[in-house]
């Protein structure tokens, strides 16, 4: 059983499946390196710089700007994995893919189940955020939506409790969310409170996805147009009221205060491998994938780094704690009339981010499914549309359901420990099938830098560097995953030593495997609660059901 849980999938059979299939069967070829750019900028900017950037520079302070590069650079190692995999197996399903061809089957369904998650995940906040500044904007023009239809049960009844309890704490905000909580109308003892908006605009962006990959091109190209023009217009703007006192102290919270960021400040950076679901779609997948994912990952990290600075520069950090960060600093310093743009701007450029998700999360069902490991249905094709339909109005339900009722925060610490496991094992992937000689076909490769010694080198450097003046037990001690961390680096020296690794596939695993435990139990707790139920139905269907199983 063991052999047959690792059983991998043939690179040349499935690039052959792909081009063998039916126009019937397939999916229509209508993206360049320019949709595939502004698809991954659409999939990168969305929350991240609408929302959770905010809370990343309340707890790190400006020193955010740090991270953002750190994560960046993490991010960068895994991009080159990645478009190596996409040059040379040009096929949907993106790490599920690329895990099925090198480390087989068991491994392959992890990273799928994971990349659901991960997709579903990042929707939901997306169309929590994009429901924020819906209403905002609706204010702006003096329309007063019901805040109890826009607002997830448990923060209005814990603002509600809060004000009962005369918290320190309370604000206008808070207040408002309390009288929120006292005004929506019961059914029996529980409160009618739900967030209409964010359900209602990923209804109308799954009926886009269905309905086309060329008209959810042109829809995208456009929102992302218009969403880099509002981030420069607040990035120009900004800087005449930047305050240097603000930058200071850097880092408030120390070192510590910016790493409790990385769940958010990653999030931000997700999306560059959406592009590889689209691989199919491509009018050229092993030219163009490679160079739209390094290109999207360099322009958003510049316009990361420079909107964090301009932030934390108008305003103290503390002060943005807050759902829309951008627009909230421009009424802080009374400039309305950008706030009221920003808003505005927003509510249909964060839209982007909404539609490239949705295009992406049903192309991995659509691919698990043709490869056995769940039922017909998800990888049918519209005959008319060319969409995965079915699949996609799956991925509709499990997007717009929850976010009707759950708040943010909850849904940031569920999407990071899948995310990082998928990069681990695409990087690793490339350092298996280059040993292999399996991967000398490949239209793009890594820049090859010998880590024979290298590797061992370095680990000793960080090793003394961590450690020379601090107690190992009690760091280790104190966080555990360390230990993993540094095992695995040290193994990674031997390999490297007697394989010849490349060193920036190790440099991708690495930053990973760290980044990984800087996460909190509730990241990992919900992970393994996911990971456990996709077993049950790998194990219950998938695995007797897998082509391969019949082969």
């Amino acid at each position: 059983m063991s052999n047959s849980l690792f059983r991998r999938k043939d690179v040349k059979q499935a690039i052959k499946e792909t081009e063998d299939r039916d126009s019937e069967h397939s999916l229509a070829k209508v993206l360049g390196v320019r949709d595939l750019t502004l698809l991954g900028i659409a999939a990168i900017i969305g929350a991240g710089i609408f929302s959770t950037i905010g809370l990343a520079s309340f707890n790190g302070g400006p020193a955010v700007s740090l991270l953002f590069v750190f994560v960046a650079i993490a991010c960068v190692f895994t991009a080159l994995s990645y478009a190596q995999f996409a040059s040379m197996v040009p096929v949907s399903g993106s790490a599920y893919t690329y895990a099925y061809v090198s480390f087989g089957e068991m491994l392959a369904w992890i990273i799928g189940w994971a990349l659901i998650l991960e997709y579903a995940v990042s929707n939901m906040v997306v169309a929590i955020s994009w429901s924020s500044y819906f209403t905002s904007m609706l204010e702006g023009f003096g329309v007063h939506f019901p805040v109890w239809l826009a607002i997830d049960y448990t923060t209005a009844k814990e603002a509600f409790e809060s004000v009962q309890a005369n918290s320190t704490e309370i604000n206008d905000g808070t207040k408002r969310l309390a009288q929120a909580f006292q005004d929506a109308p019961s059914f029996g003892f529980l409160k009618i409170i739900f967030n209409l908006p964010a359900g209602m605009i990923t209804v109308l962006i799954t009926s886009l996805c269905y309905i086309g990959i060329k008209e959810s091109r042109n829809a995208s190209n456009f929102l992302v147009g218009l969403k880099l023009l509002v981030i420069l217009l607040v990035i120009v703007a900004g800087v005449f009221y930047v305050k240097p006192a603000n930058w200071s102290p850097f880092a408030p919270n120390g070192v510590q205060g910016v790493l409790s960021g990385v769940a958010a400040v990653f999030f931000a950076f997700i999306g560059f491998d959406s592009i590889s679901t689209t691989a199919e779609e491509a009018k050229n997948p092993q030219r163009d994938l490679p160079r739209a994912m390094i290109l999207c990952l360099i322009i958003c990290t510049v316009l990361y780094v420079l909107i964090s600075l301009v932030l934390t520069g108008m305003v103290n950090y503390k002060e943005l704690n807050v759902a829309d960060p951008l627009a909230y600093v421009f009424s802080n310093v009374g400039f309305d009339a950008v706030a009221g743009i920003i808003s505005v701007s927003a509510v249909v450029a964060i839209t982007s981010a909404l539609l490239a998700y949705q295009i992406g999360q049903p192309r991995i069902w659509m691919t698990m499914s043709r490869d056995g490991l769940l039922g017909k249905k998800f990888g049918e094709i519209h005959p008319k549309f060319k969409t995965p339909g079915f699949a996609t109005i799956i991925t509709g339900i499990l997007v717009a359901v929850p976010s009707l009722f759950f708040k943010m925060s909850f849904f940031v610490d569920l999407t990071s420990v899948g995310t990082f496991f998928a990069f681990i094992l695409v990087c690793a992937g490339v350092l298996y099938l280059d040993t292999k000689g399996m991967s000398k076909d490949a239209k793009f490769k890594i820049p090859y830098i010998n880590a024979k010694y290298l590797c061992g080198i370095l680990m000793i450097g960080a090793l003394y560097f961590t450690y020379s003046q601090g107690d190992v037990v009690q760091h280790l001690q104190e966080k555990p995953l360390l230990f993993i961390f540094w095992a695995a680096w040290g193994v990674l020296s031997v390999m490297s030593f007697m394989f010849n690794f490349s060193l920036l596939p190790i440099f991708g695993i690495l930053t990973n495997l760290y980044l990984m435990t800087e996460l909190g139990w509730t990241n990992w707790r919900m992970f393994i609660i996911w990971m456990t139920i996709g077993l049950v139905i790998y194990f219950s269907y998938g695995y007797s059901h897998s082509k391969l199983a019949k082969k």
